[in-house]
């Protein structure tokens, strides 16, 4: 182990309890608050925005997997580290843009935000996976870039379940048939619905939806980064 990857295991430690740690009581309860709203919403309802989802994001990976360049596998994972930065630093400066423009325009173009903003992640997350050395051809490699999703936005329960399950991805994927749709698309939601609220706002919701999509992209980069770092560390 060189002094990189020696800095990248202390790194990890850190993320790793991070990621276990219990979150603060206000997203508790706003979690608890959002189930119970949930609840109250209609079967069908959760069954059309599940399937909307399902089908938004299926289109957004078969997209993403013709624009994915392919990266030289000898490279060391200090320079995959860098590339993902500088990769990061793009893809969160045209999330920031297009939060700015669809905040400015208030409620309808606020709700086209959702679609767009899902496409930047997800692009991002195949770029991410093809610099660490993965073939976004797989349809394992792709159940592993659904749950780096997932555990980037998520509540305690499913965010340390979801861990567990990259942190031994190797013995899952065997398990792994499907995504559960389900709790994808509401773990998400119920992630981004309270400040994409206030990115409704006319003017001011150009400064929310900047500042979301910055910090949305970032703790995406992050959860990214460490995720496949575990993967190429056990690898060694």
């Amino acid at each position: 182990m060189n002094d990189y990857e020696a800095k990248v295991t202390e790194e990890l430690q850190k993320w790793t309890r991070k990621i276990n740690k219990r979150s603060s009581l206000i997203n508790r309860i706003s979690k608890k608050a959002q189930t119970k709203v949930n609840g109250l919403i209609p079967e069908k309802f959760h069954e059309v925005m599940t399937e909307s989802i399902k089908n938004m994001v299926k289109a957004t990976l078969i997209g993403s997997d013709f624009l994915t360049k392919k990266y030289q596998s000898e490279m060391t994972l200090l320079e995959r580290d860098e590339l993902v930065l500088k990769k990061l630093d793009a893809y969160r400066k045209t999330a920031v843009i297009e939060g700015a423009g669809t905040g400015a325009g208030g409620i309808l173009l606020g709700f086209a935000d959702f679609p767009l903003l899902l496409s930047i992640e997800m692009k991002f997350l195949f770029e991410a996976a093809a610099i660490y050395g993965f073939d976004t051809n797989e349809y394992s490699e792709r159940l592993f870039i659904l749950h780096v999703f997932l555990l980037a936005f998520s509540s305690d329960d499913t965010r340390k379940k979801t861990f567990q399950i990259i942190e031994n991805w190797e013995q899952e994927k065997e398990q792994l048939a499907d995504m559960d749709w389900r709790e994808f698309q509401q773990e998400y939601r119920d992630y981004i619905d309270l400040v994409k609220m206030f990115q409704l706002i006319p003017g001011f919701g150009a400064i929310v939806g900047a500042y979301a999509n910055y910090n949305l992209l970032d703790h995406l980069g992050e959860t990214a980064m460490n995720a496949y770092r575990i993967r190429l560390m056990n690898k060694n």
